[in-house]
């Protein structure tokens, strides 16, 4: 039997295993995702035709490609792809099949938008917010911002991430603490934030409103946990019709981007897969676009802690409740 390495074998045999171990490279076709209607777009991807050219501005010089030799995908196409897995959470294979691209093309094109987003973290999410802190105080009812934490299924290994947010007025996100697994309380992880730490020291001069998964402090009001009849009755309902915009944000975040409802990657990587979904959402915020609906949430309540309150905090609560809530 002549070689089957030889570019022309003659044997029948060498010819069939040369077709075996010599097949042609099949490229499909790229989608051109812009050439969709917008509804396709906000559908698939969450944004707009206008916002992506927008993001694909600012993260082209993180995601090209230094090549384009074998076809590579540009910085739009690998933009696209990454949308798509944000807003369904699919499989990687289901993502490429829909994309014209293979599970590992996928599975690359997520990571650099990942790493690009992160970059980005400190520009699209600060705190207090993009405003002085004087003007949020004044659309926020005196209140720097609601705080609260959320569980980030991860399937692979079986474990939750661990996450706290705290959102303004207009459901912009302004703070994000994702690096913590699901057992760790509400309270720790905002004890061991950067934004604890200058609150303690005084850097900011405003307040959290919060659950009672946190402690009362003077710069963290939570509700009574037996109000009487009366005033403390009037502070408690205040205080949870104004924190449910937290609750409304971090719903708007899961309808938005369903795959936080449920990772199939390690905890590492799901931490960035966190990050980069505030920071496109608080990009959508700022642009308008529009979200799903949000669908009941059933997220697990925190266990029911009673935590030390501080002397300054309840101080400080008494003195709201007085002044505000007295008839």
């Amino acid at each position: 039997m002549a070689c089957p390495f030889l570019q022309d074998p003659v044997d029948i045999e060498a010819q069939i295993i040369h077709r075996t171990l010599h097949r042609e490279r099949v490229i499909r076709p790229r989608l051109d995702m812009l050439s969709f209607p917008e509804e396709f777009l906000l559908e698939r991807c969450r944004f707009s035709s206008q916002s992506i050219l927008h993001l694909n501005n600012i993260l082209k010089p993180h995601v090209s490609n230094t090549t384009h030799r074998g076809s590579a995908l540009t910085s739009l196409q690998t933009l696209c792809i990454a949308l798509r897995f944000f807003a369904n959470g699919s499989f990687l294979y289901s993502v490429g099949d829909a994309e014209h691209t293979g599970k590992a093309t996928v599975c690359r094109s997520v990571r650099k938008v990942c790493l690009a987003l992160k970059q980005l973290l400190y520009s699209f999410v600060v705190f207090p917010g993009q405003k002085p802190l004087m003007n949020i105080k004044e659309e926020f009812h005196r209140i720097a911002g609601c705080m609260d934490g959320t569980h980030i299924p991860i399937k692979a290994p079986a474990e939750n991430e661990g996450d706290y947010l705290i959102c303004d007025v207009t459901n912009i996100i302004t703070n994000v603490e994702a690096k913590w697994p699901g057992s760790v309380h509400d309270a720790r992880i905002f004890r061991e934030s950067a934004l604890y730490s200058k609150f303690d020291q005084g850097q900011y001069d405003g307040i959290l409103l919060a659950d009672r998964g946190y402690p009362c402090m003077p710069y963290v009001m939570t509700p009574y946990p037996d109000p009487e009849p009366g005033p403390q009755s009037h502070y408690n309902l205040a205080l949870c019709r104004t924190r449910a915009r937290v609750e409304m944000t971090i719903g708007i975040l899961k309808a938005r981007f369903q795959c936080l409802r449920g990772l199939r990657v390690t905890p590492e990587r799901a931490c960035d897969i966190i990050v980069a979904c505030v920071v496109l959402h608080n990009i959508a915020t700022i642009r308008r676009e529009q979200h799903p609906a949000i669908p009941q949430i059933n997220d697990e309540e925190e266990p029911h802690v009673d935590l030390p309150e501080h002397r300054n905090g309840r101080i400080v609560r008494n003195a709201i409740c007085k002044h505000h809530f007295t008839d």
